[in-house]
């Protein structure tokens, strides 16, 4: 049994070592080596340097054109779309009114007394489901 496992272990050595024995090239390979393309100026794009004095672009401005330069700007409304807003009165809406309508003390549907009633009612741990209004 010794010299069983003596054998394997000289077979595997052996393995290991014949293995080792060839790698491949150990210089470099001069034809593998390739030259990088010069640096190339890009093209103007009609920029210039910023000049002393002159105004920023303010962070609206840089938002927008980034915007614009996602999505390519506004596009034209259809005639069924325009019509539509339109029809919604969307020039007679008040500045600000989605604030207003988000802010909870404004009742924005008069929902009247019943409705109210059976929205504020207590949670009830029961299967049925059951609403009492009063008259």
């Amino acid at each position: 049994m010794r010299r069983a496992f003596t054998a394997v272990l000289m077979a595997a050595a052996a393995i290991a070592i014949a293995g080792c024995a060839h790698r491949g090239p150990s210089t470099p390979d001069e034809f593998a080596v390739q030259r990088n393309a010069p640096l190339v100026i890009p093209p103007d794009f009609n920029l210039t340097p910023p000049v002393a004095g002159t105004a920023a672009l303010s962070p609206s401005d840089a938002q927008q054109q980034a915007i614009d330069a996602l999505f390519g700007g506004a596009s034209p409304r259809s005639t069924a779309e325009t019509s539509m807003l339109d029809a919604a009165d969307r020039d007679s809406a008040s500045l600000g009114i989605r604030s207003t309508v988000g802010d909870p003390t404004t009742r924005v549907v008069d929902k009247g007394p019943t409705t109210v009633q059976i929205l504020s009612a207590p949670a009830s741990n029961s299967n049925i489901a059951s609403a009492q209004a009063g008259q």
